[in-house]
């Protein structure tokens, strides 16, 4: 169904999915926008549509629009704003051990078994367990994109992937995947200190975190790094300030 999203700048078109279950929240519906996927994509687009509430998944940009429902909340970091907390500096310095290499979006065996791994203990039965390679680039990869994959490594064995578009003014964190044998570093968590690093030494304005869900404790943890912006009523909101 084609539909039309107020205030937006642009002329493109969007695509509403009939109404499907909620993955995140029990018993509510869910409906998805997509930009138009004919779309010629690249960085520029990619920006414009993520300062609107937008995000990557594979070679397809989306954000919720439920009708009955508006708990998905898009969600970015100011880098020059951010402060870590104790146990934030506590997670950045246990970590401080492993090496970190940059590397283009390709398709690598270690990596995808260390997704395998990740996704059948830390999300068993949650719909994307039993990837197959197919599943892995059709979420992660695509043709149009800037995409890193941020490897660490403790003593030189694959410990976590970080997932990352680069758009014109910010980062995008698209998915973190770690050896769930190393949980009590909170690979996760620094990985995302990590990024705002890594955003600030590019001299980049925000760090977008995807969705935010209040009454979903799996995304807890995104309400730690403070302060943050949330999208609202179509601007950008300050919030959760230190």
């Amino acid at each position: 169904m084609e539909c039309v999203m107020s205030n937006f700048p642009e002329k493109i078109s969007f695509f509403a999915t009939p109404a499907h279950d909620c993955n995140y929240l029990p018993d509510q519906q869910s409906t998805t926008v997509f930009a138009d996927p004919a779309l010629p994509k690249n960085r520029k687009v990619h920006s414009l549509l993520s300062q609107h509430g937008f995000r990557r998944s594979g070679e397809f940009i989306y954000r919720p629009d439920c009708q009955k429902c508006h708990a998905c909340i898009a969600t970015r970091i100011p880098i020059n704003d951010f402060e870590p907390s104790r146990g934030q500096r506590r997670t950045w310095k246990k970590n401080q051990d492993l090496t970190t290499r940059i590397l283009p979006a390709t398709f690598d065996l270690e990596h995808f078994e260390l997704y395998q791994r990740y996704l059948s203990m830390r999300h068993a039965n949650g719909g994307m367990d039993n990837p197959t390679p197919e599943s892995y680039t059709q979420f992660l990869f695509s043709n149009w994109s800037t995409t890193h994959f941020i490897e660490f490594r403790l003593n030189k064995k694959l410990a976590a992937i970080a997932v990352v578009d680069e758009l014109e003014n910010a980062l995008s964190a698209v998915y973190t995947f770690f050896d769930p044998d190393l949980g009590q570093r909170s690979l996760g968590k620094f990985a995302i200190l990590y990024e705002i690093e890594f955003a600030r030494q590019q001299g980049l304005k925000w760090l977008y975190l995807g969705y935010w869900i209040e009454a979903c404790q799996k995304m807890n943890y995104k309400q730690d790094y403070r302060p943050q912006e949330h999208y609202i009523n179509e601007q950008w909101v300050r919030v959760f300030e230190k």
